[in-house]
């Protein structure tokens, strides 16, 4: 354990249970139901309502192989291909194999995807895949069908809920395994302010980062709480220097900030062709696949044409398509375009990349669980190694389904005891300082212009000096006599988390020096293999600055020196 905190007022409450789910994205309903269904006595905490994370953002849909003449090994394949060397092929393997069944259970969940004329899942395609395997509903609103599905369920099996909370720090008992989380809830309930759920086994579901960047397809309560608790608690993360900037996203202006609206790649996997001013696809010999090459491919692409023309962003054409098409099959992505001025039936739609995914995360094995005993990880937050250094599209979904079912048998399977009260403590030691909520912004902007698409030695190094620098002031701050120190609460709590998870980023993107698959260097291009394939594992220390060490090679090694 590290020893350190958010400062935060003591635990004014507390509620007991076997598990806390925290997160209600895919990933945290699916593990939550599991475990009521073993028996548990299960909590799900979550950020903000229920439906309010990034499963419901999510337009193109579930990727399994499900098709006739699809197997899980062509899924496999594709899989390593888009992870550029660096995938754990055990955890694909897993994903694969157990995901077409998991598909299956949620379906029997209620959740309804598009069918054929004949009654079949209707399957698409998108980039890196070689097959039609991508499972979709409403065609561009999976993740909200799947959402509603879960939450519904969740609703009816009667599952304790605590909503508006945003999760603090990891509890432990005297030996330093799991023994639950504090979180402060926001607003008038049966539980407010400051309180605890205490309980021997902890699920992080919580989501992505994106909101480290100034320009995200992220919505706002992904600002990376669940891997910034899981360094404070002496988790290992790994792999954060891959970020995935989706290459079609809304563009609303170079001075656009925030969540931002995403053009899902299905629409490119439905025959739509980027172009630049003058109607050239550039995408055209660049990748056998053109527009449906990986995605880290394309955002390069689309990049490299932008510095070439000198523009601020590409175009998506899909005139083709025609009014019907475009409104049976992307309502959503019309309707959202629609409502910026832009008519994707009629003109094309401008398009740059945003930061969309966190292909790493907290450390996890096969079982979701993470190097602190008790606590385990799943879906955007964990790094399994199924993704390596670039996510293939809509395997993000079925990673959430698939190892939340692992992470719920393991805990049925061991049934850890619960810890008694008076044995269940916070982090001893000094509290981390707190920022001044206005510093999200400055941390955005240095990310977003050193942390970017684009990356170099220079733009690193001048990135972790902002950071330091922002980090150093907030210390200083706190030692004075209070006149400065931040008053916690919510937003001080998240840029907070922002800049340790930032931090982290940072120094793993320094220590990468070559390019592979999502993290681009344009002062290092090639690829490494003799060096590069391997993941790069960071802790805090005690100092609390990140320590970095590599892997002998691109599998993991085991989450426990006994395994």
């Amino acid at each position: 354990m590290t020893g350190i905190r958010l400062t935060a007022p003591a635990p004014g409450w507390a509620i007991d249970a076997d598990v806390v789910v925290v997160g209600s994205g895919v990933a945290g309903l699916t593990a939550a139901l599991r475990c009521a269904a073993a028996g548990l006595d299960t909590v799900v905490v979550t950020k903000a309502r229920l439906d309010d994370g990034s499963t419901r953002w999510a337009q193109g849909g579930i990727a399994a192989a499900l098709g006739e003449g699809d197997t899980p090994e062509q899924h496999l394949d594709d899989t390593l291909v888009a992870g550029a060397g660096l995938c754990d092929e055990e955890a694909v393997r897993t994903l694969v194999t157990e995901g077409p069944d998991a598909v299956r259970r949620l379906i029997t969940t209620g959740a309804h995807f598009d069918t054929t004329d004949s009654g079949d899942i209707a399957l698409t395609r998108e980039g890196g895949h070689h097959r039609r395997r991508i499972a979709h509903a409403g065609g561009d609103a999976t993740g909200a069908e799947i959402s509603r599905a879960l939450v519904e369920a969740v609703r009816e099996a009667a599952l304790h809920t605590i909503e508006n909370a945003l999760v603090l720090d990891l509890l432990t008992d005297a030996e330093g395994r799991t023994a639950g989380v504090s979180l402060h809830v926001m607003g008038e309930g049966q539980h407010d302010g400051v309180g605890a759920v205490r309980a021997p086994s902890v699920v992080l579901a919580t989501g992505g980062m994106g909101q480290v960047f100034s320009a995200t397809t992220n919505p706002s309560v992904s600002t990376g709480d669940g891997v910034a608790l899981a360094l404070r608690a002496g988790a290992e993360v790994s792999d954060l220097e891959f970020v995935q900037f989706h290459p079609t996203v809304l563009f609303l202006g170079a001075d656009s900030e925030g969540q931002q609206p995403l053009v899902s790649e299905a629409v490119r996997g439905e025959g739509a062709h980027l172009v630049d001013a003058d109607g050239v696809r550039f995408m055209l010999g660049q990748h056998e696949l053109a527009e449906l090459a990986p995605r880290d491919i394309v955002a390069k692409g689309i990049t490299r044409r932008m510095h070439e023309k000198g523009a601020e962003h590409m175009y998506l054409d899909a005139r083709h398509f025609g009014a019907a098409m475009w409104e049976q099959r992307f309502p959503t992505i019309l309707a959202a375009c629609r409502s910026h001025g832009i008519d994707p039936v009629t003109e094309p739609i401008p398009v740059a990349p945003a930061a969309h995914y966190a292909s790493g995360g907290v450390r996890t094995d096969l079982r979701g669980r993470t190097t602190v005993p008790g606590l385990y990880a799943c879906g955007e937050v964990a790094c399994t190694g199924v993704h390596g250094a670039n996510r293939l599209a809509s395997n993000s979904l079925l990673e959430g389904l698939v190892f939340a079912e692992r992470i719920a048998a393991d805990i049925a399977e061991v049934r850890p005891p619960r810890t008694e009260p008076a044995e269940v403590s916070r982090a001893a030691g000094d509290p981390v300082p707190l920022l001044a909520p206005e510093a999200r912004t400055a941390i955005q902007r240095t990310m977003t212009r050193g942390a970017g698409v684009l990356r170099s030695a220079g733009s690193l190094a001048a990135a972790a000096e902002e950071l330091e620098a922002l980090h150093r002031e907030a210390a200083a701050d706190a030692e004075t006599d209070g006149a400065k120190a931040v008053v916690p609460g919510v937003d001080a709590w998240e840029v907070t988390n922002l800049l340790l998870v930032s931090r982290v980023l940072v120094t793993a993107a320094r220590d990468r020096e070559e390019t592979r698959g999502c993290h681009w260097r344009e002062d290092r291009p090639d690829r490494d293999d003799a060096q590069g394939r391997r993941h790069l594992v960071v802790r805090i220390g005690p100092d609390r600055t990140p320590v970095v060490h590599r892997t002998e090679t691109a599998a993991f090694p085991p989450v426990r020196p006994s395994d």
